[in-house]
């Protein structure tokens, strides 16, 4: 049974501040760096007594080369490195059983959330699809359903786990902190929170069968809210988008890759306009 996990950095337990998830940190990084990575561990060993084999996961934090190597099983594969056409959706295939999104955080705006943000914090504000509000696991969940892959597990802090079952009911979430504000945590040791992960998975993969795939319907419309109005400037540049506002444009398909792929353009494009 092969298993796909999109692997983030923001709900690692004990996580709260930008410097403890920033590669240019030489102090708080390296540190938080290995406990999400024995995260991932304890997710795969936690699939693994339940029954999976195959695992490929998909380092989807900042410029998503982060996970240490020696922290996972000699037999995984991973996908690493940047400028991923799918991000942190890279790999997914229908030859896999499920996905788990370890490490993930709440969209932006939501309250209680620990460093909530919607990809890139300092572009986007808001993404609607269909008109529905998505997070990050809302958007790769849905790239995950187009291939009939349904993700069955996610772990990090009460309001990521909240609003990934208020979209996906079936999903097994493992709360490993509480979030005080954006930049404060009640958590659970690193310790606690491996082995909690590991039964969350092992749970996870028992109700395998009461998942589905979560997907949107045709045609896909995309709305993003970005931060500034110059990076909808650039935005609208994109051949398909439309601008809908001071700070927002819209792309439509019927296609959700593609919707997906013009998601990732226009935020590194707008992204681009965050230079002076």
């Amino acid at each position: 049974m092969k298993l796909y996990i999109s692997a983030d950095m923001e709900g690692t337990a004990a996580v709260c501040s930008w410097q403890q998830c920033d590669p240019n940190n030489l102090t708080e990084y390296p540190y938080y760096r290995h406990l999400m990575s024995l995260e991932v561990r304890a997710a795969i060993e936690g699939a693994r007594q339940a029954g999976a084999t195959d695992v490929l996961v998909n380092d989807s934090h900042s410029r998503l080369r982060n996970v240490l190597w020696n922290e996972l099983p000699q037999d995984v594969r991973m996908i690493y490195g940047n400028r991923k056409p799918f991000s942190m959706a890279q790999g997914l295939t229908s030859d896999f059983a499920a996905a788990f999104f370890t490490g993930y955080h709440a969209p932006a705006g939501e309250p209680n959330a620990t460093l909530e943000h919607s990809y890139t914090p300092s572009t986007i504000y808001n993404v609607r699809v269909n008109g529905t509000r998505c997070s990050e696991a809302t958007l790769n969940a849905a790239l995950a359903g187009t291939c009939g892959v349904p993700v069955i597990l996610i772990t990090g802090d009460q309001a990521t786990v909240d609003f990934a079952q208020s979209q996906m009911p079936w999903i097994t979430g493992v709360v490993v902190k509480e979030s005080i504000g954006k930049f404060a945590v009640n958590s659970m040791s690193p310790e606690e929170a491996r082995a909690a992960i590991r039964q969350g998975a092992q749970r996870a993969m028992s109700r395998l069968q009461e998942a589905r795939p979560f997907t949107f319907t045709a045609p896909v419309t995309l709305e993003i809210d970005f931060v500034l109005s110059e990076q909808a400037d650039f935005a609208e540049l994109i051949p398909g988008f439309e601008r809908r506002g001071g700070r927002s444009v819209r792309f439509v398909h019927e296609d959700y890759a593609s919707i997906f792929r013009a998601f990732v353009a226009a935020f590194r494009l707008g992204s681009a306009a965050n230079q002076p």
